[in-house]
């Protein structure tokens, strides 16, 4: 990765080899959350197409399909270049809950990651930063890596908390793990504002925020878990500002929802991480 502008004048405020080191050694990670859309024949087409286009290896890819396309999805892809990635989760092993999916049913087709705590998880369905968390020690109990979403409201924002209920959701989403889980665990910062609206935080605005979830991260676990810990963007991710957003120090790549839809969009978000 070549050493921008920016970069320079991130690296001369935060200073230090070590830090600079841990930075180059995280890879990005872009991942497209389906969510309620493509048939199984329709998430077969679209993982193909972009098996045959996205070939390099540096950044790490992953596909969040519908529960129902999850297996055929996995048998489509020819190896692990694009990781399979779970919408959702139930906390309990098994048990009578109609509708939902257990941690042994997604080991079960091959998943890598559970996506959790995502807004509109939280906002429409009513998830807890309580019940957020049970989910979190589910998949890492689990055997699975997590990539936990968090993120303020148009109104938070305007009332000056984005800090503040970030720093919420992180206390409660990752109390209690030991520097070895946390390891297993991806952050996406998704302002609610900003998915599914067109709008997306600007890329001094992304960073801030990601600048303090490390810094939070650094003060619970210390120095050397929070740099390499990566943080992902998301919210109307598009080929026309991924590349913007990417090039900020604390950014490791995306949460992609819309554009991930479209093979073409997506692979040019996924290259817009390499440089």
């Amino acid at each position: 990765m070549l050493l921008s502008a920016s970069l320079c004048v991130e690296y001369g405020k935060h200073g230090g080899s070590v830090l600079w080191l841990h930075y180059m050694q995280r890879v990005p990670f872009v991942c497209g959350n389906w969510k309620m859309h493509k048939t199984v024949s329709e998430s077969i087409a679209l993982v193909n197409a972009l098996s045959s286009r996205l070939t390099d290896t540096s950044v790490e890819i992953g596909v969040a399909p519908a529960h129902t396309s999850l297996y055929a999805v996995k048998k489509a892809l020819a190896d692990d270049r694009i990781r399979l990635v779970a919408q959702n989760v139930h906390e309990a092993p098994r048990g009578a809950f109609t509708g939902e999916v257990s941690m042994e049913m997604l080991l079960d087709v091959g998943c890598d990651y559970v996506l959790v705590g995502h807004s509109e998880r939280r906002h429409i369905f009513g998830e807890s930063d309580e019940l957020v968390a049970q989910k979190v020690r589910t998949v890492l109990a689990g055997g699975l890596r997590v990539i936990l979403a968090l993120g303020e409201t148009l109104d938070e924002r305007k009332q000056g908390s984005t800090l503040m209920t970030v720093r919420r959701q992180l206390t409660s989403g990752l109390e209690g793990l030991s520097e070895d889980e946390l390891a297993k665990v991806v952050l996406a910062y998704e302002p609610v504002w900003a998915i599914g609206t067109g709008l997306s935080a600007s890329p001094d605005q992304a960073q801030e925020v990601h600048r303090a979830l490390r810094t939070q991260i650094s003060d619970g676990w210390g120095s050397e878990a929070s740099t390499k810990l990566r943080i992902q963007y998301g919210g109307s991710i598009k080929p026309a500002n991924a590349q913007a957003l990417f090039s900020q120090l604390d950014i490791d790549g995306g949460l992609v929802g819309g554009a991930s839809l479209l093979a073409e969009d997506f692979a040019d978000i996924c290259e817009a991480a390499l440089t």
